[in-house]
């Protein structure tokens, strides 16, 4: 068994005669007095330091540590040994965990964590520090891109503001990944807090140095990022360290503006003026946060269009498509930054030091044919100079549905003065028809905002929404009718064979998509209009291990994409992705159940169906 094991048992069972023993005595007065922590400074000495613990990560390799009797700094006992895993190692990504105690201890009387560190080749550990608990990580410290060599040597990581490790129960963790895709081993030994007395204080640093001002409104939460503590080292090297907020003591000049909590969340609370600052160890911070609120918040216009008609990118109004990202910070000439706020259950996209940015939404694109507009709400909070412009501008990726396939195309549309205006939402309602360069938009990949003269903008529902005056393709004729003999087929669906009772064909999944059953030439037929996902749920559990196909037909004029799912108790579900043609007709499709494996064939309890546009269904069955 590993000495880490018995240690960590023989510290559990010490732990528990001192709870019991605690159990057995009458209250005294004494019994009343603060807790008194541990002031051990030591982590690993030779083994186990009493009440360690050690949890390896998520992810990591759960044995890369053992306790090494072989190789040790000064011929002690003990070291620390890690394993790092060569890449595409079965049993983890990595090696990495937490050692920590189960109750603190009292580390305010030292100034460093220390230790010895040696390794078979040169490499460079990803992080180490202190203060994960594997709980709230309050006063965590560490430093990133440690170098590491064959030889042992002493290491030091500072701690920030030691006043505040008065009941720690990080005592040290570490994460270290491959190097060059190569596993390695390296030792640590000889683990302690020390108060070694040479170390200096540098400035600490919120929001990294600089001195910014927000415009805001009561309900806006922001967090101060950007935090940096530096030390002068007894080398006379200059070590920064990353830190967690709880180091920081953050305050606001004005409180009935905004307030500021340990974590370095600042709220806007009501109008006026705020300076958000910090200190740590009652050392002043450099850099700081004004505050300018104007008070209330103005939403943006409430979206009225029907959910069956639009296809949303980003508001709180509708269900999103899947949206890569919503800023591309595409260098090196992109100067936008986001700093995106949430007032009440309101979200707003927030653009600063704006000069242009891009929203993807290329996994999947976006197929708007059956659309006629773009909307958008956009604030601009700032005087707006004379010649400002706003341009909107769309880039379709072409039938290959690939950015840069070289089939891409774009277009744009811009907006000046009166259209645009300060501190008023406009609503901008685009028809696509203005896009006229983009050769199709059946997958639209990109939307793309470029300013002239405006620095900040807002930006709200933005969705493309069809009002009726485009009207998608509907099939003129019935799909195929099949042939199957009833005896083979089990159907969920169809005119043509006695279907499944008690399917529920619309179950409230909480999707978008609008299902409606319609006559195609006097057969029944399934419509899922503007889907993004829909359920189908089958009465109870469905046995269709006897059978060897799932058939359907589909028709649509407007999709590019379109996923169908079996899901079994579990839930174990499995995708298999249809190609959608580009030209309107119906599809009749037979997928071998031996494709949706894992799924239990024995027992099916859905269908799902993902993708977009308006696709219309028919013959939904299984088959011999």
């Amino acid at each position: 068994m590993k000495i880490h094991l018995n240690t960590k048992f023989a510290c559990q069972l010490s732990l528990l005669t001192i709870v019991l023993a605690a159990f057995s005595c009458e209250n005294d007065d004494a019994d009343l007095r603060e807790a008194s922590y541990s002031k051990n400074p030591e982590v690993f000495i030779d083994t186990f330091t009493p009440g360690l613990i050690y949890s390896a990560y998520g992810g990591a390799v759960a044995d890369a540590f053992q306790v090494d009797t072989d190789v040790s700094y000064n011929n002690s006992a003990a070291s620390m040994r890690f394993d790092v895993p060569n890449v595409n190692d079965p049993s983890g990504a990595y090696a990495g965990g937490s050692f920590y105690t189960s109750v603190g201890r009292n580390l305010s009387g030292y100034d460093a964590l220390t230790f010895w560190a040696k390794s078979t080749t040169a490499a460079s550990i990803d992080v180490i520090g202190f203060g994960n608990d594997f709980g709230d990580n309050k006063y965590q410290a560490s430093i990133t891109g440690m170098p590491i060599s064959t030889a042992w040597k002493k290491y030091i990581i500072p701690i920030p503001d030691a006043a505040k490790l008065t009941a720690e129960k990080g005592m040290f963790f570490i994460s270290e990944g491959p190097e060059n895709g190569a596993g390695y081993t390296f030792w640590i030994d000889e683990i302690r807090f020390e108060k070694l007395g040479t170390i200096t204080p540098q400035q600490p640093q919120i929001l990294s140095g600089q001195n910014l001002t927000q415009t805001s409104y009561a309900g806006v939460t922001t967090t101060i990022d950007g935090l940096v503590t530096a030390f002068n080292m007894p080398n006379g090297i200059n070590q920064s360290v990353n830190v967690t907020p709880a180091y920081f003591t953050f305050s606001s000049s004005n409180e009935a503006v905004a307030t500021v909590n340990e974590q370095g969340t600042v709220t806007t609370v009501g109008a006026g003026t705020a300076v958000i600052t910090a200190t740590v160890g009652g050392v002043e911070a450099l850099g700081s946060l004004t505050i300018n609120s104007s008070g209330a918040y103005v939403h943006a216009p409430t979206p009225t269009a029907s959910p069956a008609s639009v296809i949303s990118i980003f508001s709180d109004a509708y269900q999103n498509v899947p949206v890569n990202y919503y800023n591309g910070f595409w260098a090196p000439y992109q100067t936008t930054q986001s700093a995106d706020f949430t007032v009440g259950t309101d979200n707003v996209l927030n653009y600063t030091n704006f000069n242009f940015v891009g929203i993807e939404f290329s996994s999947p694109t976006i197929n708007a044919s059956g659309m006629s507009h773009l909307r958008l709400d956009v604030y601009i909070p700032n005087a707006l100079p004379a010649g400002a412009t706003f341009q909107v501008q769309l880039l379709d990726a072409g039938a290959d549905g690939a950015l840069g396939g070289g089939n891409d195309t774009n277009a744009t549309v811009t907006f000046t003065a009166p259209t645009l205006v300060s501190q008023n939402w406009i609503s901008l309602n685009i028809p696509l028809a203005n896009f006229g360069a983009l050769a199709s938009r059946a997958h639209l990949a990109q939307l793309i905002f470029v300013g002239n003269n405006i620095t900040n903008f807002y930006a709200d529902n933005i969705y493309f929404v069809n009002d009726g005056s485009v009207i998608p393709p509907v099939p003129t004729v019935a799909a195929p009718v099949p042939t199957y003999p009833a005896a083979d087929v089990i159907s969920i669906f169809s005119d043509s064979y006695t279907n499944l009772a008690g399917s529920d064909l619309n179950p409230n999944w909480g999707q978008v998509t609008a299902v409606t059953q319609v006559p195609i030439a006097g057969n029944n037929t399934l419509r899922y209009g503007n889907l993004n996902y829909q359920g189908l749920q089958l009465a109870g559990s469905l046995d269709v291990s006897g059978k060897n196909f799932l058939h359907l037909d589909f028709y649509s004029a407007n999709s590019n994409a379109l996923n169908v799912y079996l899901i079994s108790t579990g839930p174990v579900e499995k995708l298999i992705p249809l190609t959608v043609p580009t030209t309107a007709g119906w599809n009749s499709i037979d997928i071998p159940l031996s494709s949706f494996a894992p799924v239990n064939l024995a027992d099916v309890i859905q269908l799902k169906f993902d993708g977009n546009g308006d696709i219309y269904f028919d013959n939904i069955l299984f088959r011999n």
